[in-house]
């Protein structure tokens, strides 16, 4: 999976939640596959000698770790969600596409720490409280305060924050729905 993040050839996901005593489905998200970042993959143990595909290894998707924007309901509750407001939903995730692969994965983990937050006003000095969670993300990175200042930028000019004065930002209404 980190290979298909890597080479830009993830796929999209459909995930379902549903009753299965019932037959009966309550969720449906799509999650694009330029919205995953490598962070979300989380590596498995290889399957035992024994196993038909002996040392064969998976991975667990971590959805806490792609932003809560990147993913698109279909259906919440039992209810279809209007395809114009999906494809709208679409649309506006849609820039992160344009991103390399390398700095995708940044920018989605930048933004998925702007929204725990939890606010839609912000200073970078805010961030700070992040800077342990994202140099865990990216133990390579020796520059992360750095990193998070250029990530904000990438943010607002492909339209998920607006820049209010130095070091101050707001998130972009639509994206408060989430």
């Amino acid at each position: 999976m980190i290979d298909a993040i890597t080479s830009d050839r993830a796929p999209h996901f459909v995930l379902l939640r549903y009753i299965p005593e019932h037959w009966r489905v309550l969720d449906v998200f799509l999650i694009p596959c330029f919205a995953i970042p490598k962070s979300a993959i989380q590596k498995r143990n290889p399957l035992s000698a024994n196993a038909e595909r002996a040392g064969w290894v998976g991975c667990n998707i971590v959805l806490t770790n792609i932003p809560d924007v990147a993913r698109l309901p279909i259906m919440l509750n039992g209810v279809p969600e209007r395809p114009s407001d999906v494809r709208r939903q679409f649309q506006r995730i849609r820039p992160l596409a344009e991103l390399g692969v390398e700095e995708r994965g940044w920018t989605l983990d930048v933004l998925t720490a702007v929204r725990s937050l939890g606010k839609r006003e912000f200073a970078a000095k805010d961030m700070n409280a992040k800077i342990k969670d994202l140099s865990r993300l990216h133990p390579n990175n020796h520059h992360v305060r750095e990193k998070i200042r250029q990530q904000l930028q990438v943010l607002r000019d492909k339209g998920f924050v607006e820049f209010l004065e130095r070091g101050n930002y707001r998130l972009r209404e639509f994206f408060l729905q989430y």
